[in-house]
């Protein structure tokens, strides 16, 4: 009986592990003590790169802004991932290319998009599975074919 309770016991042991969270981390590594020894009128391009290493994207109209940004999901068993923790560095250069501002946002600013399911209308008519298998047979102008008894 002591048997068989042990048996019971490491099979829901082993279950239980099967259902784990998973951890992953995206992006740049996020650490507070560089992004803290980067000061404004000292730093300049290439010691922030030094330091915080290449940028994960660049401002998109201007590249006087650099950003960083980090994302820390956790996944438990089949479901989908949920962000628990994201950091944005926004690191912005004056016209000299010195640091002017270091600015670093949470999670507070992400936002979750759903996206629609239904489907975009487009123009033209719409073909049953017959006339999308069948539909180019008899074709005339077809490339290659004649066209007023010519060859093409």
């Amino acid at each position: 009986m002591r048997a068989r309770h042990l048996l019971a016991l490491t099979v829901a042991t082993a279950a239980l592990g099967g259902c784990a969270g998973i951890r992953s981390d995206q992006g740049y590594v996020y650490n507070q003590e560089l992004t803290e020894a980067i000061a404004p009128g000292i730093d300049n391009r290439d010691s922030v790169r030094a330091t915080l290493g290449t940028p994960s994207f660049v401002g998109q109209f201007e590249d006087d802004t650099w950003y960083y940004v980090s994302r820390r999901t956790d996944r438990f068993a089949f479901r989908q991932p949920r962000m628990t923790d994201q950091r944005i560095i926004a690191v912005t250069f004056d016209e000299y290319g010195n640091v002017a501002d270091v600015a670093e946002t949470g999670p507070e600013l992400a936002v979750n998009i759903d996206p629609s399911g239904d489907e975009t209308p487009t123009l033209g008519r719409e073909k049953s599975f017959f006339e999308e298998i069948f539909g180019n047979i008899g074709q005339v102008n077809q490339a290659g074919g004649l066209v007023g008894g010519q060859q093409q």
